[in-house]
């Protein structure tokens, strides 16, 4: 039998929203906060400032949780064991919008691309973020943002060259799970697009890599609360298995990661040299090789069934000899790991080339030989600028290409 409430609550009688409900604080007047990203408690704390009694409100929150992460429903409408008095009630203070499409693009390999608008949130203007759908055989792989912009300017990376405008909330990290899950049609009752290259059976994303835009641990509490609903069981129940958040190098959150989210490490590695990853990953600087591996070696939970992934781009005659292959598993010695040799992705205004395909072969023969696995990551997405390193927002992407042309012009 289904479950309603009937409750009319007064305007007047509804308390103003409390801190835990975590768009409010920065949402400007007239705004409404989001449930999107809340946990248990957060949703029972928002029903409570709506006047929902005590007694109920744990009920209430496990309704509320049932529909958002089970159900993925986008409105208030569609929660039919809920009363229309209620529904009035938490529409009038709360919104279900997951983030707005700007825009999606579809690659010739299926990977998908969508670039999300978000409200301003003290920015001065909406923000946008990109995030990426990678389809696989047997998974599909959501590449998530946890920043608008970044501040680590890694040269390699066109995130990069955009600056940081913002962290995401919980509400917008767990926005683009829901937004790629309703698009895709990984709920209930929700249907995939025809023609959507999608993996033939079980969830379609089934595994998220916090590896979009920004550095997640520079976000750590929001990104922490997103990724617990995210893996919460009763909900979109993503095993901490199928996560991986990948890290520049934030060596005092590193053990923070490990005891408080549990998930898959990946450390964007790129260098086996500070001299050269003072360059190519700025914050090697604050935190050299031997600090950050240091921090590897004592991660929490690290064994030979939850290693840690090392990313390394391969950049044509910078990176890439036999000498740093084998200085690569030198360094690693001793640490459950897999590497991630990375073909570079190119993009405007880049300095770097890709490497040629026979020294990454050779550079990958060496590195597995020595006992590491490590697959030679095939591009994805490049001809949407969806791959590796190639995220930014549309606007910052037009912005700097006119830059590029007008000097072109005026170079001529």
């Amino acid at each position: 039998m289904a479950l309603s409430l009937d409750l009319t609550v007064p305007a007047s009688a509804r308390p103003r929203v409390p801190a835990a409900v975590l768009a409010a604080p920065l949402a400007p007047a007239g705004e409404k906060p989001s449930l999107i990203g809340l946990d248990r408690d957060g949703l029972a704390e928002a029903l409570a400032s709506i006047g929902v009694p005590e007694k109920q409100r744990r009920m209430r929150a496990s309704q509320l949780w049932h529909w958002l992460y089970v159900r993925g429903v986008a409105s208030f409408d569609a929660m039919n064991n809920v009363s229309r008095d209620m529904k009035t009630a938490l529409a009038d203070a709360f919104t279900l919008e997951a983030p707005e499409i700007v825009s999606e693009q579809i690659s010739v390999d299926g990977t998908r691309k969508w670039l999300f608008r978000f409200p301003a949130r003290g920015a001065g203007r909406p923000v946008e973020i990109e995030t990426v759908y990678i389809p696989e055989e047997g998974r599909g792989t959501l590449c998530v943002s946890s920043q608008v912009g970044c501040t680590l300017t890694c040269s390699f990376c066109h995130t990069g060259t955009q600056r940081l405008v913002r962290n995401l909330e919980p509400s917008e990290i767990v926005g683009q799970v829901i937004a790629a899950r309703q698009r895709l049609g990984d709920f209930p009752d929700a249907a995939t697009p025809a023609g959507a290259i999608v993996p033939s059976e079980g969830r379609l994303v089934s595994n998220v890599v916090m590896m979009g835009m920004g550095e997640p641990l520079y976000n750590f509490d929001n990104v922490r609360q997103a990724l617990a609903v995210a893996s919460d069981g009763d909900g979109l129940s993503l095993s901490k298995r199928r996560i991986t958040l990948s890290t520049s190098g934030v060596v005092p959150m590193i053990p923070k990661t490990g005891a408080e989210m549990g998930v898959m490490l990946a450390i964007s590695l790129h260098a086996v040299r500070d001299d050269l990853r003072d360059v190519l990953v700025p914050i090697n600087k604050k935190y050299p090789l031997d600090e950050l591996l240091a921090a590897c070696r004592a991660y929490p939970g690290l064994s030979n069934a939850r290693r840690i992934t090392f990313e390394y781009v391969m950049l044509k005659g910078i990176n890439d000899s036999l000498a740093d292959a084998r200085e690569l598993v030198r360094l690693l010695k001793g640490i459950p790991a897999k590497i991630n040799l990375i073909p570079f992705n190119p993009w405007p205004g880049s300095p770097y080339e890709c490497s040629d395909w026979d020294q990454i072969e050779r550079f990958a023969d060496l590195v597995n030989d020595a006992g590491y696995a490590s697959p030679i990551r095939t591009p994805r997405g490049r001809d949407i600028f969806a791959a590796c390193g190639q995220l930014k927002s549309e606007t910052e992407r037009m912005k700097k290409s006119e830059r590029l042309a007008a000097d072109a012009v005026a170079q001529a």
